[in-house]
């Protein structure tokens, strides 16, 4: 109960006056009744004007009281993003925006990290924390928009059926031309042919069979070639449809580190 007290009486005389030493004497009474995370911005604040504020004595002792808090009763969330605009949140209020990399002393337990940005899928992405640990991680965001695409280039559907009608219009000629020469033979064979040359008759009409199976074969190729065309015209109609969220956050555990506390410290992935 005296601590309490201490804690509103600490409070009301910062109203009036703000002060290195009463920052500190509140972050000691915040400390002892349970508050962690105010007792800890509240040394960072008693921090705030640089040395000398405090005497050594006290400096250290803020120091090392942020160093006991970090390690043993906060963790930190640490957060970065390169999307230009992305407004960063914990817990539903505003961090900082984007980009940069933030890290922000928080109490243990679970938090919400979001990242939003206007024609961007939201990213949000609950976070689990110890006492004494740091998540850390990379969050990227990935546009929300319709994009319009087809199944091959445009110039294959028209260049199938263009070959179709290519090859029909020569089946089509080379029929024409294979009737005109199996009539010029006929009339050729009627004038000239005696009844000893009926067995060499095909002769006659050699060229213009072949010519007719050739053009017959090219009608045939020409019709498949111009229905594979059609098909593929329809099938190759643009379509729309929207994008993947390709959007998240990926994290690792790591031992915590005060933000202002005075150490070394180094990075291991657990």
């Amino acid at each position: 109960m005296m601590l309490a007290e201490a804690r509103a009486k600490y409070e009301q005389a910062l109203a009036s006056w703000e002060h290195p030493e009463l920052r500190l004497y509140l972050g000691r009474a915040l400390a002892s009744i349970g508050l962690p995370l105010l007792a800890y911005e509240n040394l960072r604040m008693s921090l705030q004007w640089g040395p000398g504020a405090l005497d050594p004595e006290a400096e250290q002792e803020a120091r090392a009281a942020m160093r006991a808090l970090v390690e043993h009763e906060l963790a930190v969330i640490e957060v970065r993003c390169d999307e230009p605009g992305a407004a960063l949140l914990v817990d539903g209020k505003p961090w900082f925006v984007g980009p940069g990399t933030r890290r922000r002393i928080v109490t243990p337990g679970e938090h919400v990290v979001t990242a939003r940005k206007t024609g961007y899928f939201t990213v949000v992405k609950p976070v689990v924390v110890l006492a004494g640990k740091e998540v850390s991680g990379q969050l990227a965001l990935s546009p929300d928009t319709v994009v319009t695409s087809q199944r091959w280039p445009a110039w294959i559907p028209w260049a199938t059926l263009g070959a179709g009608a290519a090859l029909g219009s020569a089946g089509a000629l080379l029929k024409w031309h294979a009737g005109a020469a199996h009539d010029e033979a006929d009339k050729r064979f009627q004038t000239s042919c005696t009844p000893s040359c009926m067995p060499s008759a095909g002769d006659e009409y050699e060229g213009s069979v072949l010519e007719d199976r050739l053009a017959i074969g090219a009608l045939i190729a020409g019709g498949a070639s111009a229905i594979t065309g059609t098909v593929l015209l329809l099938m190759n109609r643009p379509q729309s449809y929207r994008t993947d969220d390709r959007g998240g956050v990926k994290l690792e555990i790591l031992p915590a580190a005060s933000l202002d506390a005075a150490m070394l410290w180094a990075r291991f992935v657990l």
